[in-house]
Formats: structure tokens, sequence, C-alpha cells
């Protein structure tokens, strides 16, 4: 049976929605892969889900968008990000902090916050040890995916370090081995130390 040839329109439908997709990311600081592409589809009219893009393409367009538009500024906004994520990194170093999401892949924008995991026996510890050093922060969950068909809820902390918001999620000591899926390409998420961090930096 022949291979079905990939129709022209649909294709272009699919890159205007990635390419949509990636400048409401951009613009409006939307780390939401799946709130971007439903914006994009709705401007643009698309109703087939078959047409709508992977988050794959969505991140190469916006690759592609922050390397066009921004150029060297995107550059500089990607490297405070990090040093701002190294800071909240060393506050934290008792908890083995890894930093995860766009600031590590480089697609953030100045507006998106950073995002750290964090390993402890107790949510609580990493609660007090802000205390101690006088960061206010606000204690929340997030839900995250290990499998298709399973999620984990963890204790999450949000915190300004530098000019930039840190959501730093905490799992429990031995959650360091296996990584929760990453929401572009379902596969375990990218972990950053602090050393890796600052050869970033």
């Amino acid at each position: 049976m022949s291979r079905q040839r990939p129709n022209p329109r649909a294709e272009m439908l699919r890159q205007a929605v990635a390419e949509e997709a990636a400048r409401v990311m951009a613009e409006q600081g939307i780390d939401d892969f799946l709130f971007a592409k439903r914006k994009a589809a709705a401007r643009l009219g698309v109703v087939d889900a078959a047409i709508l893009p992977r988050n794959t393409e969505i991140e190469a367009a916006l690759f592609a968008r922050r390397r066009l538009f921004a150029g060297g500024r995107h550059e500089a906004e990607i490297a405070d990000l990090r040093r701002s994520a190294l800071q909240a990194m060393r506050l934290l170093a008792e908890f083995d902090p890894r930093l995860v999401g766009p600031v590590l892949a480089g697609t953030a924008s100045a507006h998106s916050d950073i995002h750290l995991h964090l390993f402890s026996e107790s949510a609580e510890a990493v609660s007090i040890r802000l205390e101690e050093r006088g960061v206010p922060h606000e204690t929340l969950e997030r839900r995250l995916r290990f499998e298709r068909d399973r999620t984990v809820t963890f204790p999450a902390f949000r915190f300004v370090a530098g000019h930039q918001t840190i959501d730093a999620v905490v799992f429990p000591l031995d959650g360091i081995r296996q990584s929760p899926c990453s929401p572009v390409d379902g596969k375990p998420m990218r972990r950053a130390t602090v050393a890796e961090v600052a050869a970033l930096v």
C-alpha cells in the first residue's frame, strides 16, 4: 500500500499554527505549549486537531523566532535568567537543586519563570531554609507526568531570586533517579546541576 502524500495546505496550516503559538509564547512569556497551541489555532480558525503541530515543532519555531527577532538580546536574557537560577540553586544547595525547563533549554523569555527540582525528605525543610534566609515564598502543588497514564502531585514553592520568579518542585530523595516527562517531547526532563548551569553562564 502506498503512503498517503501529505496535504500541502494542511502542512502550511500546521506551520502557521506552530509559528503563531511561538509568537504567543515569546510575546506573552507563556511556557504552556497546549495553551499557546489552542490560542494560535483559535486565532487562525483551525479546528482540525490532526493539523495541530507537535510541541517539538512549536519549540523549533520558538528557537527560530528568538534568533530572528531577538538575537543577542535573547542570549543576554537567557544568561540573566541562568544567573538568577544559579543564585537560587546556591541558596538551596543542600537540596541538590537541578535546573529544568525553558531556561535550561534556552527557549525562555525575560518574563519566564525559572523551574527547579529539589530533593528532600520533607518539603518543610525547604520552607524552613527559605524562612531562615528571609525569602518570602508561596506554597503550591505541581502535578507532573511520569508515564502516559501516571501523574504524581508534589509540593512546590514560588519565590523571587534576583528579579526572577522561581518555581521549585520538591521531590523525595530518591526522586533524583527518575525525571518526570518533558511537556515538549514526552521524554524524561533534562536536569542540570549547579556546576552545569555555572558552565552555561
